[in-house]
């Protein structure tokens, strides 16, 4: 929302690496004339947990504003990181998808929202639908580190740091004063209406802000011609923010979140998929999913020698995954309910200083600490007698996860080279009471994580850079307890008996921003060990399912490149493109097979013409290679093709018009060939053609 209120002007669609700015294109070609040898820059939070310029940080980063959500207006918040550097997009069903970081997806990537945890106890080591939870009509920014982040964020930072912003608007003057905004946009591919009103008021130093969003989606049409049902749904979020300055060096934020699904269908349960007669289920709703977030955050800018800003964050964040489901012909309809109840504290310091003729030097070292309470019940009705019975539910009723760290992170700067060390202490505490399937578990896993960043300036505006740390992931309560049906006719049983996941992360790679061209390229290497996996028991339930129950079954390598190109040829024209390549091996200690889910080749590739600050055109070419390498696993999948998933590229055009300074309109032209495809891993093949409209209009 900060953008929304401050007389927005055109940043690029495409934030293909680290350096794309959020600047408008005028203001950039202005710089050009002023000094050819600056680069553009974009500061971050989240990689180093202090404001920087992603230039002066090591890890490879991706950013993607408020402005690229306006002109794509996705269904999920997971979308806009399709095309972008290290990141692939994987959707089960509408209403749910997620970004896939360097090969690693679910709770394997750390998922923020303002700096607090999003992955709660039953967050899945697989694509799952919480981050589809999160409002993208609120969001300010995303920002994601590529690679793990084990000494600032801690347990499954292992591929990486996904951290949703929402905004914060800024209001100048004495006076008070309101601002609104009024969002709304329509796409003909699935005949989706989306809207979004906020605003603003205040004035400087106190300022209470908020909005409402809403989404209806009908059936999907794909390629072709082809319309897949049931994939309507509907979406309903609000959001409210005061913040408050207590004084001239203090800040007090208070913030409130609520989104929720009311009925979201399962659609790769309920059509046959590839190697099945027949759908796994006759129903399978979501139904609801809801997401409540109350968030406290206090700001201190300090002035001893012990800290120069101090941050502490409160919250609470419940999450409810309910559900109706019932198998293939089976007369039993089961209501389940799941919940989680996620309560944090953070406190964080800054310290900076730095000796006579020495490096300049910044601690960054604080503390965490997280109660996780699961509830989860289900209500079996036989629709022939009428017969009502309860059942365990899919997780553990009562069971918990509290976790507790410290860390300290150290930066060391000299003229051309920087040096990042940290450490991450953790403990956790994981209840499972007894019940029928399994006796009470109690476990108290504990690691030490860390991690080396060296930033080197090649020359003005081109940095070397290299990455190492090792994280590491807890069993969660999904993994040790779960009970119920899985994607792919599948059945999973508890198994109380697992060890933490490891993983090694390493990546060299160069950064370049001048004054016309932004481009990175980076080579990465994950060492996972200890992965959990599912594996099939042999069993089958009495409905048909294939038993599998979660072990540490294999180690992992994974590795690849991704790279990001920007060239400002012109005051109006802009030409980008990104290409990733990922690569995957297990073993298990008899033989190496593909990993699971690996994405293929893919990218983006676009140009920007944009004459004057009133008209903006961008037509765009998303690409997928084909992905034939297969893990067991995949080829037993139905959402996969077991002889590989077929390549496919997309043409696409935005067009964007300013009628006046507080009104923008927009044209929306995707997949213009109508081409069928699935985005690999994904349960339901892509849209076909979109035609869409959008107004953003200022008051």
């Amino acid at each position: 929302m900060a953008h929304h209120f401050r007389g927005r002007t055109s940043a690029p669609v495409i934030l293909m690496s680290v350096f794309c700015s959020a600047a408008s294109a005028t203001q950039e070609s202005e710089e050009l004339e002023m000094d050819h040898n600056r680069p553009l820059e974009t500061v971050v939070v989240t990689a180093t947990r202090t404001e920087e310029s992603v230039l002066d940080v090591a890890e490879a980063v991706t950013v993607v504003g408020a402005e690229e959500i306006n002109r794509q207006a996705p269904e999920l918040l997971a979308e806009m990181l399709r095309g972008m550097p290290g990141a692939y997009f994987q959707q089960t069903t509408p209403g749910q998808g997620i970004p896939i970081i360097r090969g690693l997806k679910g709770s394997q990537v750390l998922h923020l929202v303002d700096g607090m945890r999003l992955n709660n106890a039953f967050f899945r080591n697989a694509p799952n639908q919480y981050l589809g939870l999160v409002d993208a009509y609120a969001t300010d920014r995303t920002e994601v580190i590529r690679g793990a982040a084990p000494s600032l964020y801690g347990a499954d930072a292992m591929g990486g740091v996904v951290q949703v912003l929402t905004a914060e608007p800024d209001l100048p003057g004495d006076s008070n004063s309101i601002l609104g905004r009024f969002y709304g946009t329509y796409n003909s591919v699935d005949n989706s209406l989306i809207g979004r009103l906020e605003a603003a008021g205040g004035r400087a130093g106190s300022v209470l802000s908020g909005g409402v969003s809403y989404q209806r989606h009908g059936d999907r049409e794909t390629g072709d011609g082809q319309t897949i049902t049931p994939t309507d749904y509907r979406v309903k979020a609000a959001d409210l923010k005061w913040r408050y300055d207590l004084g001239e060096r203090s800040e007090l934020m208070l913030s409130a979140q609520y989104l929720e699904q009311p009925s979201t269908p399962r659609i790769d349960e309920l059509v046959a998929g590839f190697g099945q007669e027949h759908p796994s289920s006759s129903q399978y709703e979501f139904k609801p999913n809801r997401r409540e977030f109350l968030h406290a955050r206090y700001r201190l800018e300090g002035r001893s020698k012990w800290f120069s800003r101090f941050e502490a964050h409160l919250g609470r964040q419940t999450i409810t995954d309910d559900r109706l489901t019932q198998d293939w012909e089976d007369p039993r309809i089961t209501d389940e309910s799941n919940q989680s109840r996620l309560d944090g504290l953070t406190l964080q310091f800054i310290s900076a200083w730095g000796g006579a003729g020495g490096p300049e030097r910044t601690l960054v070292w604080g503390l965490e600490y997280y109660q996780d309470q699961v509830s989860s019940s289900r209500v079996r009705t036989n629709t022939v007698t009428g017969e009502t019975e309860f059942r365990r539910g899919r997780f553990p009723d009562d069971s918990s996860m509290d976790s507790g760290s410290v860390y300290a992170s150290s930066r060391w700067k000299w003229e051309r080279l920087s040096l990042d060390a940290g450490l991450r202490y953790s403990w956790f505490e994981i209840d499972l009471p007894a019940s029928a399937e399994v006796q009470a578990v109690r476990l108290s896993p504990t690691d030490l994580t860390g991690d080396i960043h060296l930033n080197y300036e090649i020359s003005p505006g081109t940095h070397l850079v290299t990455n190492i740390g090792r994280g590491f992931r807890p069993p969660n309560i999904f993994d040790l307890g779960t009970l119920g049906s899985r994607p792919g006719n599948r059945f999973n049983v508890p198994n109380p008996s697992l060890k933490p996941e490891s993983v090694w992360s390493y990546d060299l790679g160069i950064k370049t921003s001048t004054a016309r061209w932004q481009f990175e390229l980076f080579a990465w290497y994950s060492d996972y060990r200890d992965k959990i996996s599912s594996r099939l028991t042999g069993e089958f339930t009495p409905e048909g399912r294939a038993v599998v129950i979660s072990d540490n079954l294999s180690t992992a390598r994974l590795y690849g490149l991704e790279s990001g190109l920007r060239f400002l040829a012109s005051d109006a024209w802009e030409f980008y493109a990104v290409v990733n390549y990922t690569r995957g091996e297990e073993n298990d200690g008899e033989a190496s097979v593909p990993a699971d889910r690996i994405p293929p080749v893919n990218g983006r590739i676009g140009a920007v013409w944009q004459p004057d600050e009133r008209i903006r055109m961008e037509p765009y070419l998303d690409f997928s290679g084909r992905q034939d390498r297969l893990s067991p696993r995949d080829e037993r999948d139905p959402r996969i093709n077991p002889l590989g998933t077929a390549g496919w590229g997309t043409v696409n055009l935005l067009i964007g018009w300013k009628v006046r300074e507080e009104i923008e309109l927009g044209l929306r032209l995707q997949n213009l060939a109508d081409k069928n495809y699935r985005e690999h891993g994904s349960g339901i093949n892509a849209p076909g053609r979109n035609i869409g409209f959008w107004l953003d209009y200022l008051f």
